[in-house]
Parts: structure tokens; C-alpha cells; sequence
């Protein structure tokens, strides 16, 4: 089962503006061929569907405690794509009426790449890419061989980094290439983790290929905290108690990749400490939540207050 809390892996900072054609470059990192519904697809099904997980222990751990992980990059990203269609955070929060239906609020909508962002989905993430083709089911690999799969998840976390860094470099706002930093980042620490699996079962040294590509973190500016803090160097459980075992593979006097702050790699039980959830402005034009809220929110206030 899973734990939900309700907070992202990391504060990311509000955008300066609203800049949908952003959003739509930060879509590629959610449903793209590398994005995270590909890796979150891949290692929960795997999981899933894990052959001898009480024989393999250390290695199903690893794959679990990365799935885990995988759905709050999900909520990250979504997160990122919402902000960049909402734009800055407003104090004043929602907008106070429906306004002027036939003033066309949505004009510029017309010439933005994704359309359906908002026509559809009201400014929120949906698992597509950034021309807005579904995320399908072809970028699951679950062959039950332990080898090939891990294989092929190194794999997944290599191309991820690449694609991080492209979209990365599409963008000014803060926001997304705050997201991109960090997943950079934890990208860096799955596609090591694979390879130091691989070399357990295998003995072949597949942890010489890192980096692949070839991506120097230090030169990437919204890394820099993450490096600093150890980031590059953990492994969570996600969990109170469990999948510690994966510290056999990781956190066994293996170092941090070349380039990288020194350091042992280290298993730690739980999650990161977390950042805010921003709140996205209501907009009773596009009924969102409705056209007329102000009875809503009465209703969820009464509610707040019978459950304290």
C-alpha cells in the first residue's frame, strides 16, 4: 500500500508569470517516452509483478522504494505544469465573480501549443507530452527477468536525464527549472542504484558507464542545493519500516559518482522533509471550482470547523 502526504518532495518557487508554452515543455517530463509516468509505470508494475521477492529482497526493495518515489515526481511535475498555466501565487486568492463570459477570457488560449490544458483540464497536468499525445502503456517494460529489467531501467533513468536537461534548457521560469534541477538530480541517484544492482548479479561493472549522458550537475545552477544538502547520495524507503534491505546494494561503502561532493552512498528510512503545496487561484469564468463558489466554501468551512 501507499502513504500519502500531503506536501511535494521539495518547495519550488512560484512563477514569475503565466507562461502556458512552458507548461506544455514541463509536460514532456510527465508523460513523455522518459517521463515520470514512464518510470512510475515501469517500476510499480515490476513490483508488482516481482518473481521470488523473499529470495531477491534487496533487489524488489530497490525497485518498490524507487516506485514510491517515482509517484511524488509525478505530483511534482503536475504541480510545476499547474503553476506555470496559473501563474504567480495571488494573495488575494480567488477571483470574486464569473465576470465577462462574452469578453473571451480565454482568447489567448487560441495560440498556445496545448490547448486542451485549458479548454479541457482548466490549466492542470494530464499524463501527455508536450504536443499533448497520451502516455500509453507501451512504456512499461515487465519481463520478470530480474536482469533484463533492471537493465532496462538503467536505461530508462539515462534517457530521463538527457530529457530533463533538454527541457531544462527550454526554460527561463524558476518554477520549471527548479523541477528539472531536482529531478536531475534524483535521476542521477536511480540510474546509479540500477547500475550498482546490475553489478551485484551480474559482476559486470556498469557503474564505469556513469554518468551517461554525460551531465555535469555542478554546472546546473538549481542543483547546487541538492548536492550540497546530500541529495545525490540517498536512497529513501518511503516507508516507516520497510525495504531497508536495499542498503546491501546501496550504502555498502559505495561513494558518490565522480563529480560529484564526496561521499557514502546511505539508505535513509522515510522521505524527504518535504515543501508547500501551492494553491491554485479559483476562476469562476471557467467554473473552476464553480461558477458561483461563495456557497462552497461556506459548506467547507462548516465542515473544517465540525472536524477540529
Amino acid at each position: 500500500m501507499f502513504l500519502r502526504v500531503d506536501k511535494l518532495q521539495i518547495d519550488i518557487p512560484a512563477p514569475k508569470k503565466k507562461d502556458e508554452n512552458a507548461a506544455a515543455a514541463l509536460q514532456e517530463l510527465l508523460g513523455g517516452k522518459y517521463g515520470e509516468m514512464s518510470t512510475l509505470g515501469n517500476y510499480m508494475f515490476q513490483s508488482f509483478n516481482f518473481r521470488s521477492k523473499d529470495k531477491l529482497r534487496p533487489f524488489y526493495n530497490l525497485v518498490a522504494s524507487i516506485t514510491a518515489e517515482e509517484l511524488g515526481h509525478v505530483e511534482l511535475v503536475s504541480n510545476g505544469v499547474a503553476m506555470l498555466n496559473n501563474g504567480p501565487d495571488k494573495p488575494g486568492g480567488d477571483e470574486g465573480d464569473g465576470g465577462d463570459i462574452s469578453g473571451a477570457p480565454y482568447n489567448a488560449m487560441q495560440d498556445i501549443r496545448l490547448a486542451s490544458a485549458f479548454l479541457s483540464n482548466a490549466g492542470g497536468a494530464t499524463p501527455v507530452n508536450g504536443n499533448g499525445v497520451s502516455w500509453n502503456n507501451d512504456f512499461i517494460t515487465t519481463t520478470g527477468n530480474v536482469v533484463t529489467d533492471l537493465l532496462h531501467n538503467f536505461h530508462l533513468e539515462c534517457g530521463a536525464r538527457l530529457h530533463k536537461l533538454r527541457v531544462y534548457e527550454t526554460l527561463t521560469d524558476p518554477t520549471g527549472r527548479e523541477v528539472c534541477g531536482y529531478l536531475l538530480v534524483r535521476g542521477s541517484v536511480h540510474a546509479h542504484a540500477y547500475a550498482l544492482a546490475l553489478k551485484q548479479i551480474t559482476g559486470v561493472e556498469i557503474e564505469k558507464m556513469l554518468p551517461t549522458p554525460n551531465i555535469n550537475l555542478d554546472k546546473i545552477p538549481e542543483c547546487q542545493k541538492y548536492l550540497d544538502e546530500g541529495s545525490h547520495r540517498r536512497l529513501y524507503t518511503f516507508s516507516p519500516s520497510d525495504y531497508k534491505e536495499m542498503s546491501g546494494i546501496w550504502g555498502n561503502g559505495e561513494k558518490a559518482l565522480p563529480g560529484d561532493p564526496p561521499g557514502e552512498l546511505e539508505v535513509v528510512e522515510g522521505m524527504p522533509e518535504g515543501g508547500k503545496i501551492h494553491q491554485f487561484t479559483g476562476v469562476p469564468s471557467a467554473f473552476t471550482p464553480d461558477y458561483a463558489p461563495e456557497e462552497m466554501f461556506e459548506i467547507a468551512t462548516k465542515l473544517y470547523k465540525a472536524s477540529r
